[in-house]
């Protein structure tokens, strides 16, 4: 294809998001339950050595911010890291990296609705999580099937409680650790209970499992860039600010949350409960610990709407690109995908009925996401050292450069595979990702060269005939 051939086809959508929108749907898209309830899976593992979990995998996330906004502002548009992986590696490799990512963010979608209804029964307990699920299911589906910039002021609004919230809980940890205005509670949490690492480097690497899902969404930036106002100053402006805010926000929450409450409370592979309302519970404060929970709630909420924004663009492109139906890829009167839209409602219907019958139905829907999260990432990185080489044939100067290529990137991609290996060895619930994920792969192999193959040799040849 010629070189802006893949971006064109994409046209269509409306560029109206902000900087700022840009910034705080990225915030929106990676605080989510990941960190509010997630995090107590990976402390469970590591115990207050998880704090090195999240280092290990924000040095992955960082890596990825780098690589993917490069290539986002060379080439701004809502099909991402799928239209990459097509460009720069192969239509298979963008025709498995799209529906892989639709389908992990679909299931992904379904376990923050099944988080929204454990966090509801702490004022409901008595109506069933998966009641909740579907219910507020349906209101975020209905904002998302309005124009873009209502859903990215919905959004900023939803990131900023969170991050307000996430601000004020580490001021009021900081007062109580070092006894500001109420006696100090100190650091000895770290090291009572079998010490700083208990489980050894064995728990904090399996906690790195749940660690990594924590930065899971930075990636929405680079396909905001399809509907950004500025994508060249806003997409690059926008992954710094959000990964490296991310960064402090989940250090420092954690690191609090460890000195106040005992690990061994706050860790739990059967979740109940955030964390994080733990810790007002320790102190008795019946209302903060309410107000905490309204905010996990919203940060549930908040991640549910963006990962449906994520879950329609990607959709919308595999048909623009014609790996699925053309109504796929229509738009309505405000610039809407609105068929993608139902499409990719399907993961609350999934969570709904998973709810119903299993406790582990978070843990399971987060390992089945976190594998097709994780093979996007991978890819994506291998398209990045693809990327380089050929724009270097064209002599053209970057705009964004990420910096220590391709040492970061490699050491990127050794991690990532890591971890993926991690998952399918684990016999607890982790290997669920590669009972599911892994025939999925290979059924979406099948359906490329059944069907989608040859029309690419046709589509390839026709182009051909074009420019001679």
């Amino acid at each position: 294809m010629k070189k802006d051939e893949l971006m064109e086809r994409e046209s269509g959508l409306h560029r109206k998001l902000t900087k700022g929108q840009l910034t705080m749907i990225g915030l929106g898209g990676a605080i989510g339950t990941g960190l509010f309830m997630g995090s107590a899976i990976a402390i469970n593992y590591a115990g207050p050595a998880v704090i090195f979990s999240y280092v290990i995998a924000a040095i992955i996330a960082v890596i990825m911010m780098y690589s993917l906004s490069e290539m986002a502002v060379a080439h701004p548009t809502a099909g991402s890291f799928g239209v990459y992986a097509e460009k720069y590696i192969s239509p298979w490799a963008g025709f498995t990296t799209r529906w892989t990512y639709w389908a992990a963010q679909v299931i992904a979608i379904g376990g923050e609705a099944v988080a929204v209804g454990i966090y509801m029964q702490y004022w409901f307990p008595g109506i069933p999580v998966w009641v909740w699920t579907l219910g507020f299911g349906a209101v975020l589906i209905f904002v998302n099937s309005r124009s873009v910039s209502n859903f990215g002021s919905i959004e900023y609004w939803f990131a900023m409680i969170k991050v307000v919230a996430i601000v004020a809980f580490i001021i009021f940890g900081i007062a109580a650790v070092l006894g500001i205005g109420t006696p100090a509670v100190g650091f000895a949490n770290f090291t009572n209970h079998n010490g700083f690492m208990p489980h050894g480097f064995s728990g904090v690497w399996m906690a790195v499992l749940m660690a990594i899902f924590s930065f899971v969404g930075v990636e929405v930036v680079a396909v905001t860039a399809g509907e950004a106002q500025d994508p060249n100053k806003a997409v690059p402006r926008a992954m710094k600010t959000m990964v490296f805010r991310l960064i402090a926000f989940y250090f420092l929450a954690i690191s609090i949350m460890l000195a106040v409450v005992p690990w061994i409370n706050a860790g739990a592979k059967e979740i109940t409960q955030s964390p994080f309302v733990q810790v007002f519970d320790h102190f008795g404060f019946a209302y903060a610990a309410g107000i905490m929970n309204f905010v996990v709630l919203t940060a549930a909420l908040s991640s549910m709407n963006t990962n449906l924004y994520l879950t329609t663009r990607m959709i919308f492109s595999l048909s623009r690109g014609n790996y699925a139906p053309a109504s796929l890829g229509k738009l309505n009167k405000s610039g809407t995908p609105v068929n993608a839209l139902w499409l990719s409602s399907l993961g609350v219907i999934i969570a709904g009925i998973i709810a119903k019958f299993s406790p582990l139905a978070y843990n399971y829907l987060f390992g089945i996401a976190l594998f097709g999260a994780l093979y996007v990432w991978l890819i994506t990185l291998i398209s990045h050292l693809n990327f380089r080489k050929q724009w270097a044939k064209h002599g053209e100067e970057l705009p964004v450069k990420a910096p220590f290529f391709p040492y970061l990137q490699i050491i990127g991609i050794i991690l990532i595979a890591a971890v993926l290996i991690t998952m399918g060895l684990d016999k607890d619930f982790w290997d669920i990702s590669w009972i599911v994920g892994v025939p999925w792969l290979g059924f979406l192999t099948i359906i490329y060269f059944a069907k989608y193959k040859k029309m690419q040799i046709i589509r390839s040849n026709e182009i051909g005939e074009i420019h001679k």
